[in-house]
C-alpha cells in the first residue's frame, strides 16, 4: 500500500510536502517525498489528498467501562465523595452495561485519532471478546485493589496473573494496574514491582492524584486518611512522606511504570520519577473536572520526564452544555494548551504520539511515521501550509478522515 498526502508528518523526522508512505503488511518500509517514487510504484498509490497524513495517537490512560458515565456525575465538593459516587454508580450496572460503555469508548477513541489505549480494567470478564470487537490496539491494566474486600495481596495479585496468562491475542495484551497507593496495601505494590519486572510487564497506578491523597500520605492526616481510618486500613504507611515517595519505598517506580496524574508533587518527586524513568500521564480534562492543584508540568519536564497526555473517563470529564462529552485526545491537547501558555504545540503532540509510545514500551513502533514502525496513520483535513503543522493539529476539532491499524482500514477514507 502506498498512500499520497498533501503534508506527512513523521514527527520524529521533518515534515515532508506532497510526501508519501510505503506500507508493507503491518509496517511502514518508507517515508519519502512522492517525487522520490519511480512512475510505476506511483500508479499503484491511494492519493488522499489535501490532509496531514500523522502517527495514530496514543492514549496510555483510558477507563473504557465508564464511558457511558459521561456527564451522569456532578464534579464533587471532595474527591473522597467522588470515589463514594461512582462506586454506588457501578452497582447499578450489569455486565451488558459495561460492555456497550467499553465498545461505545473504543469507537470515540478510533473516531478522534487514537490507535493505541492504554485502558483499566475493572471487569476483566468482557476480555477478550471485547478486543475482538475493535481495530484498536489495546493494553488492558486490569485493576487491582483489595482494601474494601478485605483480600490478602498474594490472593488479589494471583487472580490478575491467572486472568492474564489465560488470555491470548495478536495485538492486544493485558498487564497489572494496583489502583493507587491509598486503595491498595504496600505489600500488593511490592509484589506487582517484582512480578512485572520479572515478566517485563508494564503497570499502570493512579498516583497522587488529588490533595486528600498526598495529605493522607505526606502527613497522615486529612479527608482520605480518617475516611479510610473508618473502613479499616492499615495507616502505617502514611506520613513517611510523598505518594511518590511511597512508591518508590515500595520499589515501584520504574521505566515499566506509568505513574497516572501526579497533581501534588513534594520536594525531590520529579526528580525521583526522573531517575526512575518513570511515565507520567496527565489528564487535563478530569484535572479541570476535581479542581486540583495546578500541574507542575515544566516542574516535570525540566526534570527530564517523560510526560503524556491521556483522557481519562468520561464520568470525570465536564459536560458542556447540553452535549455529552467524547474521549478526545484533541480536546486534551487543547485543554492543557489553555492552563499551561508555556507548553508548545510540539511539545503537545509529542506528548499523544512519541511520549506515549515510550511509556507503554513501544517506543520507535508506534506514535511515529518511521521505516519499521506499525502502519498507524491518521490523516485529518488540511487547507494551510506545512510550516504551520503542529498549531494545525492541535487546533483540529472533529472526527479523522482515515485511520489505519497496522496496516489495514479503521477508518477507511471516503472520497
Amino acid at each position: 500500500m502506498i498512500l499520497r498526502a498533501k503534508v506527512v508528518f513523521p514527527l520524529t523526522a521533518r515534515p515532508i510536502a506532497d510526501g508519501a508512505v510505503f506500507i508493507v503488511g503491518r509496517k511502514i518500509r518508507a517515508v519519502t517525498p512522492w517525487k522520490n517514487l519511480r512512475p510505476h510504484v506511483r500508479e499503484k498509490a491511494l492519493d488522499l489528498g489535501a490532509v496531514i497524513l500523522l502517527p495514530g495517537l496514543v492514549n496510555p490512560h483510558c477507563h473504557l467501562d465508564y464511558t457511558d458515565m459521561a456527564g451522569e456525575l456532578s464534579p464533587p465538593r471532595a474527591f473522597t465523595d467522588w470515589i463514594a459516587a461512582i462506586t454506588v454508580a457501578k452497582t447499578a450496572w450489569g455486565y451488558s452495561d459495561y460492555a456497550r460503555s467499553w465498545l461505545n469508548g473504543a469507537h470515540q477513541l478510533l473516531k478522534f485519532g487514537v490507535t493505541t489505549v492504554g485502558d483499566i480494567e475493572a471487569m476483566p470478564d468482557l476480555l477478550p471478546e471485547v478486543w475482538e470487537a475493535t481495530p484498536l490496539r489495546v493494553f488492558s491494566f486490569l485493576e487491582m485493589t483489595g482494601i474494601k474486600a478485605r483480600r490478602a495481596p498474594q490472593e488479589v495479585l494471583r487472580e490478575a496473573v491467572e486472568t492474564i496468562d489465560a488470555l491470548h491475542h495478536a495485538r492486544n495484551r493485558a498487564w497489572l494496574s494496583p489502583h493507587a497507593p491509598y486503595s491498595t496495601l504496600p505489600e500488593l505494590l511490592q509484589r506487582t514491582a517484582r512480578l512485572a519486572q520479572k515478566r517485563g510487564w508494564r503497570v499502570s497506578i493512579h498516583v497522587a492524584e488529588s490533595q486528600e491523597e498526598f495529605d493522607m500520605f505526606q502527613h497522615a492526616r486529612g479527608p482520605m486518611h480518617e475516611w479510610l481510618k473508618r473502613n479499616e486500613r492499615n495507616a502505617a504507611d502514611c506520613g513517611l512522606g510523598s505518594p511518590v515517595a511511597h512508591l518508590a519505598r515500595q520499589k515501584l517506580l520504574g521505566e515499566n511504570v506509568l505513574a497516572v496524574h501526579v497533581n501534588c508533587l513534594a520536594r525531590g518527586d520529579a526528580t525521583l520519577l526522573a531517575k526512575n524513568k518513570t511515565s507520567v500521564v496527565h489528564c487535563p480534562r478530569s484535572h479541570d473536572y476535581f479542581k486540583h492543584p495546578a500541574f507542575q508540568r515544566a516542574r516535570l519536564a525540566g526534570a527530564g520526564v517523560n510526560l503524556c497526555l491521556g483522557t481519562d473517563s468520561l464520568a470525570t470529564v465536564r459536560k458542556p452544555g447540553k452535549t455529552r462529552p467524547e474521549l478526545d485526545l484533541f480536546a486534551e491537547m487543547r485543554a492543557l494548551a489553555d492552563k499551561d501558555p508555556s507548553v508548545t504545540p510540539s511539545e503537545l503532540l509529542d506528548m499523544v504520539t512519541v511520549n506515549g509510545a515510550r511509556a507503554l514500551g513501544l517506543a520507535g513502533k508506534i506514535g511515529e511515521l518511521s521505516a519499521g514502525a506499525f502502519a498507524d496513520l491518521i490523516a485529518i483535513p488540511f487547507a494551510g501550509k506545512a510550516r504551520d503543522l503542529s498549531e494545525a493539529v492541535l487546533q483540529y476539532s472533529g472526527a479523522v478522515s482515515a485511520s489505519l491499524i497496522e496496516g489495514r482500514w479503521a477508518i477507511p477514507p471516503t472520497g
